[in-house]
């Protein structure tokens, strides 16, 4: 009886092991590392029109830009996601030559900031930048948002080329605010190639 009872304590216990492992394993299949994120991120511009992303991963994502530093916690950074068909039809037609690039993408995502807030102090600039303040804060913002979206095994474009004027139209933007980007998101449809980088010695200066 006792070595039954034995037994059937181990055979738990391997079980239990198992379970744990199985657990571990598939979470380190769905969670890559960051190394692995930064490996893997490209600019995509080519989509899988056969993928979807809903509203609740895009919320997820955006989760992630509240996570970015910001001058004094301005938190200047503001997005507009166009996820109905009529909303990412109307900006793809305000992307210029990126338009059949992005055609296939669920989501095209309007990046901006609001002046006046990150590099002031009382409403004064605190330094010669200025409202590149925002700029470099909407790009914090930015880095955030397609690193998670990597993480999360989605794609990414940052698009300059944009009908800001537009754009502001489109989606009731506010005066003060300056539209920087738009972010096409999305699976990619291929294996985009890794561009060639600068040597490190050549942007970095030790001293």
């Amino acid at each position: 009886m006792r070595k039954s009872i034995a037994l059937c304590a181990a055979l738990s216990l391997l079980t239990l092991v198992s379970c744990s492992s199985n657990s571990n394993s598939a979470q380190t299949t769905l969670s890559p590392s960051f190394d692995e994120v930064i490996a893997s991120r490209r600019s995509v511009r080519s989509y899988d029109a056969s993928k979807k992303i809903s509203e609740e991963e895009v919320r997820e994502l955006l989760l992630s830009t509240q996570e970015a530093p910001s001058w004094a916690n301005q938190q200047p950074s503001k997005y507009y996601v166009a996820i109905s068909a009529e909303k990412v039809a109307a900006v793809q037609d305000l992307v210029g030559s990126n338009k059949d690039r992005i055609k296939d993408a669920p989501v095209l995502i309007v990046s901006t900031f609001e002046r006046g807030k990150s590099g002031f102090f009382h409403g004064n600039a605190s330094n010669e930048v200025g409202d590149g303040w925002g700029a470099y804060d909407n790009g914090l913002s930015n880095g955030y948002l397609i690193l998670k979206a990597r993480a999360m095994g989605f794609d990414t474009l940052i698009m300059g080329m944009r009908d800001a004027d537009a754009l502001r139209d489109l989606f009731s933007i506010p005066a003060e605010e300056t539209i920087m980007a738009v972010i096409a998101l999305g699976y990619r449809s291929g294996e985009p190639k890794r561009p060639e980088h600068r040597s490190l010695d050549e942007i970095v200066k030790f001293f």
